[in-house]
């Protein structure tokens, strides 16, 4: 924590913001603001208004985190990956709630969306950003935005351009050899043509449905006389990739697991897709198809020139699986996913802290060796999947609120404990501030 301090305005935040780690770090089970405060014993209110309406800076203190990953796990290979994770979320009245579908339940649910992009090195992994999703009927609602204090500036934005300033904004001070994503990423043409505009390599997954002209087709000749050059047929990459034999494809080691090697059978092909009405850039459509009992095919498309082996493209694509155990350790370890706030500013105070606890036992893991001591392991997260466009303003937007009553978390009158559930010290002894003063805060 001693390099953060500069990032909260005041002595109160920085001592809020310790306390919460500090829990995130026990042995709490339920490791919300409320059961932290009790261990800590302290009040609730403060720390309930400190991360669900605090005006500290969220962002000024990610980027800080986010030097720190550069710096330990800075890597020319490593892969920027990117995520649409859902949160089951019961009400309405939450920010960005709305009905979507859930891959943890296997149904539609009321859930928050939120982007998020994680860092993934030889070294190493680690969550430098993320970013809520603000649907389109809560940004055009100013009723519910000042309720859920969303700031002015947030607009309602697809996912696909969050993604886009959240790369930008990673990319720029971590150096890294390309970016993945599901096919909520790699579906609109649009996001597929920002980064070649920025010479950002990127491995993207595709749907079978996705339209490509046939790679199996020669250009047909122009036949004498006036017309338009016949044009080459199109073809669903699904299908195309149903028609390979199985001696065109190479078999590749993707990597090794508890199970035995994950083994693929691969093969890239140049193909062009339609970019609004036109036809597109060249890209390079990869099929890729696990070798085991139940074998997956995956298709992706990527702006990688001939020069870049298809050793590496699959080598980026497979590096997704990354994302899923930052989600598992987060979970696990430090409460990622048991949040209590409603607000805007609360969900990424909360997707702020979360990090950071994570940051310490993951630097200790690295320091002194052995398994990850954050948690009980990788939780199995079929909970995150593909969000429907979204969000709101560039990540860069202040989101600093201003009625704290309305963002604190859930919780009304101080409510009595159960007789012998726990015992609280007097604040003035408090665990949590006792520390406060070994961190130099």
């Amino acid at each position: 924590m001693q390099r953060y301090p500069p990032r909260f305005r005041r002595l109160e935040q920085r001592t809020d913001a310790a306390l919460v780690i500090r829990g995130r770090l026990s042995g709490l089970q339920r490791k919300t603001c409320e059961p932290i405060a009790v261990e800590a014993g302290v009040h609730r209110k403060p720390i309930q208004i400190s991360v669900g309406a605090g005006k500290w800076d969220d962002e000024a203190v990610m980027a800080e985190l986010r030097r720190p990953v550069a710096e330990e796990l800075g890597d020319d290979r490593a892969v920027l990956i990117l995520a649409a994770s859902t949160f089951p979320k019961s009400g309405a009245d939450s920010c960005g709630v709305g009905r979507h579908w859930c891959g943890r339940l296997g149904k539609p649910e009321n859930c928050r969306r939120g982007i998020s992009l994680a860092y993934a090195a030889a070294g190493g992994y680690a969550p430098p950003d993320r970013w809520l999703y603000l649907p389109e009927d809560w940004a055009d609602d100013p009723n519910r935005r000042k309720k859920c204090l969303a700031p002015e500036e947030v607009e309602f934005r697809q996912g696909w351009r969050i993604a886009a300033d959240l790369v930008e904004r990673c990319g720029s001070g971590s150096p890294h050899g390309g970016a993945a994503g599901d096919d909520e990423f790699g579906r609109p043409a649009q996001f597929r043509a920002w980064p070649r505009r920025r010479v950002e390599r990127y491995v993207l997954d595709v749907p079978g449905d996705t339209i490509v002209r046939d790679p199996g087709c020669g250009r047909p000749e122009r036949r004498a006389g006036r017309g338009a050059r016949p044009q080459v047929p199109s073809c669903r990459v699904d299908a195309w990739a149903a028609r390979q034999p199985d001696g065109r494809r190479t078999r590749l080691t993707v990597r090794g697991g508890e199970e035995g090697p994950l083994r693929v059978d691969a093969r890239a092909v140049r193909v062009r897709t339609k970019l609004e009405r036109r036809r597109g850039p060249e890209e390079r459509l990869v099929v890729m198809r696990t070798v085991e009992a139940k074998p997956e095919t995956h298709r992706a498309l990527s702006n990688a020139g001939p020069g870049v082996a298809s050793e590496e493209l699959v080598r980026v694509r497979f590096t997704r699986h990354r994302i899923e155990e930052v989600f598992g350790a987060g979970e696990s370890g430090v409460g990622l996913g048991q949040s209590e706030v409603r607000s805007w500013v609360g969900w990424h105070h909360h997707r702020t802290l979360s990090p950071l606890a994570w940051w310490f036992p993951w630097g200790e893991r690295r320091r002194v060796g052995g398994e990850d001591p954050s948690g009980d392991g990788v939780a199995g997260q079929g909970g995150h999947h593909a969000a429907a466009s979204g969000p709101g303003a560039g990540p860069g937007a202040d989101r600093r609120g201003g009625d704290a009553g309305l963002a604190a978390e859930g919780g009304g009158a101080d409510l009595p404990l159960a007789s012998g559930e726990c015992f609280i010290p007097a604040a003035a002894t408090a665990t949590g501030y006792e520390l406060l003063d070994r961190c130099s805060l």
